[in-house]
């Protein structure tokens, strides 16, 4: 089974390319227009993060696989979560890929983590990010654990660890085990 990795417009987008690597399962990936458009702007070309996962979708294409909750997945990851995408999915809002594939993963019971990269929220993006937890799936902020940094200097640890680190913590989530967790650091 794959596990389903959707990107939208918001900034953070070195982390999407980190959790497709990390991945024990095969990803299938889809990305909105603006979440191409940031991949470009904050990494480099979209093809090479694309070229990583074993499966790749438009978002305008909702004969997509994964717009039907018949095909059996890991779950999905929306990895940046923009706060226009939480607030369709928390609407019930499907007209695209990324949201129809969220709402067949909420709809099937499976693991939705939106990996919201938005500051500071709003009285609507914490009233959404609700009605996600009541839908039973999981926000997570894009906040990297500092802590697995204990110890060392911190000039010397690299954003691509930082974020390394919070992919971990997303995957974990899947049932990924961590490579390191804060008992190994303690």
């Amino acid at each position: 089974m794959n596990l389903v990795v959707a990107m939208t417009g918001a900034s953070g987008a070195l982390a999407t390319k980190l959790l497709i690597e990390k991945s024990q399962w095969p990803v299938t990936l889809v990305a909105s227009k603006m979440g191409r458009v940031v991949y470009e702007q904050e990494v480099g070309p979209f093809a090479e993060l694309e070229a990583l996962a074993s499966e790749v979708w438009k978002d305008a294409d909702l004969t997509a696989t994964i717009a039907s909750g018949s095909v059996p997945t890991v779950g999905m990851v929306v990895m940046p979560c923009s706060a226009n995408t939480l607030g369709k999915v928390a609407a019930g809002i499907a007209d695209s890929l990324v949201t129809r594939a969220a709402h067949c993963q909420l709809k099937e019971g499976r693991r939705v983590v939106l990996c919201i990269r938005e500051a500071p929220w709003t009285l609507l993006n914490a009233q959404n990010a609700v009605s996600i937890a009541a839908a039973g799936g999981t926000i997570m902020p894009m906040s990297p654990p500092y802590y697995m940094s204990k110890g060392r200097d911190p000039n010397a640890v690299s954003m691509a660890e930082m974020l390394g680190y919070y992919c971990d913590h997303v995957l974990a989530l899947f049932g990924q085990e961590s490579p390191k967790t804060w008992e190994d650091i303690r």
